[in-house]
C-alpha cells in the first residue's frame, strides 16, 4: 500500500444509515446494514481511522444491527445519533448481473447535537453525500456543517443520487453544484451525472466540475474502472477484474479508500498545509505517484466489495494481503 507512516488522521462522516433489504432475481430477501455515508464511515474505520459518524438510527432491530456493525468496525456514533423513530430502509432489487435498483422508506432529520459533531475534535476531514445532502429537512443542516468544517478540515462529497427520492434533475442541480464547489475531493458515478445532466455526457460534466472548486473529481465507471479529473488534466484508472456478487457499496468502498490514502499521504487533513499540498499536487499536467496509487487502491477496494454480498468494505489487512 502507498500509505505513509504515522497514526491515521481522524475523520467525521455525516449522513444516513439504513438497512438494505436485498431482493435477488429469484425473489429472496435479506436485510443488511447500509447507507452510503454509513458505508464510508465503516470503510474508514476498517482502514484504521478514528471515525465519528453523525447520523439517525432507531432503537429497533435494524438499528441494533447497524450500531453493532459500526462499533465493530471502529466507528463512534456522534451523540444524538440514536432516536426513537424507526431505522430507515432501502429495498435493493438486484438483477442477474448484481446491479441494484432501490425503493426507499427513509426520513432524514438528524438532531442538532449529532450535526454539531463537526465542531468537536476537530476532525482532519469531513465526508458527506447521498440522501443526507438532498433530503429535507436535514440536507440544509448538512450543508451548513460542510461550510463550518472548511475552517479546520478538508472535505469530500459523493452525490450518490437516488432519483426515486428527488425532484427533476434541473431542480437538484443547484444543490449538488453548491456542494461540489465547496469540496476538496468529489466522487460521482456515471449514473449520477447522466441523470443530473441528461444528454451532456458524464465525462464532460465531471471535467467541468473539476474547474468549479474541487482539487480533484473522480468518476466511477463500473467495470470500465474510473477516471479522475483535475484542473490541468485527467487520468484513467484501470478496472480490477472480479467475479461480481453484487455492486452494493462498491462506490462507497472506493470513496473511503481514496480518502484514507489521501489522508495518510498528507494530501487531506486538518491543517492549511494539507489543502495546500493537494492543490500543489493537482497543479500540473500529471498526477503525482501518491494520488495515482490512492486511485489504484480505491479501485481494488471497490472490486473486493463487488466480490461479496452487500456493502462490505475491506479492512486494511485485506487490501494488503489480497493485492
Amino acid at each position: 500500500m502507498s500509505d505513509g507512516p504515522g497514526a491515521a488522521p481522524p475523520a467525521v462522516v455525516i449522513g444516513e444509515a439504513l438497512t438494505d433489504v436485498l431482493v435477488d432475481s429469484g425473489g429472496r430477501r435479506r436485510g443488511l446494514p447500509g447507507g452510503s455515508p454509513a458505508n464510508v464511515a465503516l470503510g474508514l474505520g476498517r482502514l484504521g481511522h478514528p471515525v465519528r459518524f453523525a447520523t439517525r438510527i432507531g432503537r429497533d432491530t435494524n438499528g441494533d444491527q447497524l450500531r453493532r456493525r459500526l462499533r465493530d468496525g471502529g466507528v463512534l456514533l456522534a451523540p444524538g445519533s440514536v432516536t426513537e423513530r424507526p431505522t430507515s430502509t432501502a429495498t435493493a432489487l438486484l438483477d442477474g448481473s448484481g446491479s441494484a435498483a432501490y425503493d426507499f422508506d427513509i426520513a432524514w432529520a438528524p438532531s442538532r447535537q449529532a450535526v454539531e459533531t463537526v465542531r468537536t475534535g476537530p476532525p482532519a476531514h469531513l465526508h458527506t453525500g447521498s440522501i443526507a445532502t438532498a433530503l429535507p429537512p436535514g440536507a440544509d443542516a448538512v450543508f451548513d456543517a460542510v461550510g463550518r468544517a472548511q475552517e479546520s478540515a478538508t472535505t469530500s462529497y459523493d452525490p450518490n443520487l437516488r432519483p426515486a427520492l428527488l425532484g427533476p434533475p434541473g431542480r437538484e442541480r443547484a444543490r449538488v453544484e453548491q456542494l461540489v464547489e465547496v469540496s476538496d475531493v468529489v466522487k460521482a458515478s456515471a449514473e449520477d451525472l447522466d441523470w443530473l445532466y441528461p444528454g451532456q455526457g458524464a465525462e464532460r460534466a465531471a471535467q467541468r466540475w473539476a474547474t468549479a472548486g474541487p482539487a480533484m473529481v473522480v468518476l466511477t465507471l463500473g467495470d470500465r474502472g474510473a477516471r479522475a479529473w483535475w484542473r490541468h488534466g485527467s487520468y484513467r484508472v484501470p478496472p480490477v477484474p472480479v467475479r461480481v456478487a453484487d455492486t452494493v457499496g462498491a462506490g462507497d468502498a472506493f470513496m473511503s479508500c481514496l480518502v484514507s490514502s489521501l489522508l495518510r499521504a498528507g494530501l487531506l487533513g486538518g491543517s492549511p498545509a494539507c489543502r495546500e499540498a493537494l492543490a500543489a499536487a493537482t497543479d500540473a499536467a500529471l498526477l503525482p505517484p501518491p494520488i495515482v496509487a490512492a486511485l489504484s487502491l480505491a479501485s481494488r477496494a471497490a472490486a473486493l466489495t463487488c466480490g461479496r454480498e452487500g456493502a462490505d468494505p475491506p479492512t486494511r489487512k485485506e487490501l494488503t494481503s489480497l493485492f
